[in-house]
């Protein structure tokens, strides 16, 4: 395989799951803003620091409200990493390399980049719950179609590699945030405010009722432990970097090295 092609499928997989887990952290912050109206200005500031892009965020917007977060993570065309850009960057990686896809991950992942986009040319999102909830399930719905229409060949493990590498950068980052940004007052941790805030963090990374099935009740360590190592949860960084080695060993067994 050439290296043009291992990259463009790589990172056609590593925007991909970019796209989906924006949609992850903009239904859970507006679903959490709702439970938890006095903390909008700290939940959706912690949401642009997840990004590490802060910067250009404040450059263009200032504060941190919920328009204009959505705006800049779901829509913002100079944005490189928000859900739009992202998606169009897929496509173009995905259709410069169709002969290494099967048609059915093309036709996914181009009617999941023309919903977006036709969200993106109205002035607002009447129901972002709704539309977010529905970028989630196409989504899934495209890695879906991946894993059942590509053979466990080159470019299957490259895509794997992107996703889950991008997967287990978010998880790391919304967990660092957590810590440092997202908690109002140290005289909180352990009330029902923590215990809103770590519900939506496993939220946003779909682990909330897989945690509450191994643990029931919201212990921090548990779900630090969560976060990290579960062997078993596919958004563990444990999990995804075992899969990122595995498709390693792969990519070197069938290139032959």
């Amino acid at each position: 395989m050439l290296s043009r092609v291992a990259e463009s499928i790589y990172w056609m997989g590593r925007q991909v799951e970019r796209a989906e887990n924006l949609a992850r952290f903009l239904e859970v912050t507006h679903n959490l803003t709702l439970d938890q109206p006095e903390e909008t200005g700290e939940a959706w500031g912690a949401l642009i620091a997840v990004t590490a892009d802060s910067d250009i965020f404040q450059s263009s917007y200032g504060q941190s409200g919920p328009e204009d977060v959505t705006r800049f993570l779901a829509f913002d065309d100079a944005y490189p990493s928000s859900m739009i850009s992202s998606l169009r960057s897929a496509r173009m990686n995905a259709r410069g390399v169709r002969e290494s896809l099967s048609s059915e991950v093309f036709e996914q992942l181009n009617d999941f980049y023309h919903f977006v986009l036709s969200a993106s040319n109205s002035p607002t999102v009447e129901s972002p719950n709704d539309f977010f909830d529905k970028v989630r399930r196409i989504a899934i719905q495209w890695a879906g179609v991946l894993d059942n229409t590509m053979p466990r060949d080159l470019s299957w493990h490259f895509a794997n590699l992107g996703r889950l590498i991008e997967r287990a950068d978010k998880t790391s980052r919304i967990l660092d945030v957590k810590y440092f940004n997202l908690l109002p007052s140290v005289k909180d941790v352990g009330t029902s405010i923590d215990d809103l805030q770590w519900s939506a963090l496993l939220l946003a990374i779909s682990g909330f009722e897989a945690y509450r099935r191994e643990h029931h009740l919201i212990e921090i360590n548990k779900v630090v432990e969560f976060f990290l190592f579960n062997r078993c949860f596919t958004s563990s960084i444990l999990f995804c970097v075992k899969g990122v080695l595995d498709s390693l060993k792969e990519i070197e067994t069938l290139s032959g090295f």
